[in-house]
């Protein structure tokens, strides 16, 4: 991308605001461009010019700056650490209305085009290794359940949350979020010492 004065940084990010609140209000299948400018108060000439490739590349960047608003997940070496983590993602999901633009690019990947597809595929990866990370940690520590391959864990953990998200988004609930993080994380507490 190419070096943005502070005017055009500006621009191209309320661009990308303004893309997103349709997208939550609209879905990725209704954003319709001259929505877009309508609400962002910007030309299609300015548009064309911070986003060449059209829809594609706009919603490219939404899911970007989307992706960056996320509770990380990197840094899980304590219990603490990791019950602050549930609670800010279910916070945040709590707090993003009837959509996720994530989940709502997530769950139609036949619409989507390839860098789309990339960059979801990409931001799960991203917080799927740092969960393992934070498994093998606290494995290592023993904090954690030994048993559970640390990969496979945090893929649960990820499908629990994107599960849960989309019936929070559908119900309004986030029962079913909290839920699926809950046992998640449950299943890898460390087994109690026995007792003799």
């Amino acid at each position: 991308m190419q070096k943005l004065t502070r005017k055009g940084a500006e621009t191209r990010q309320r661009i990308v605001a303004g893309a997103a609140a349709e997208v939550r209000e609209h879905g990725v299948t209704g954003l319709k461009l001259e929505d877009v400018l309508l609400r962002t108060r910007t030309s299609k000439g300015q548009l064309f010019h911070y986003f060449p490739g059209g829809r594609d590349e706009l919603l490219h960047a939404v899911a970007e700056a989307e992706a960056a608003r996320r509770p990380p997940s990197s840094g899980l070496t304590t219990w603490p650490a990791w019950i602050t983590w549930r609670d800010r993602v279910v916070e945040h999901y709590r707090g993003s209305g009837q959509r996720c633009v994530l989940s709502d690019l997530a769950a139609q990947p036949g619409r989507n085009s390839p860098g789309a597809r990339a960059l979801i595929a990409g931001l799960i990866a991203t917080r799927q290794a740092d969960l393992a990370a934070g498994i093998r940690h606290m494995q290592a520590a023993g904090d954690m359940d030994p048993g559970p391959d640390a990969d496979r864990a945090a893929a649960a953990l990820v499908a629990g949350v994107q599960g849960g998200v989309a019936v929070l988004m559908a119900t309004g609930s986030a029962v079913h979020l909290e839920a699926a993080l809950d046992m998640g994380l449950a299943a890898l507490r460390a087994p109690a010492p026995a007792r003799c």
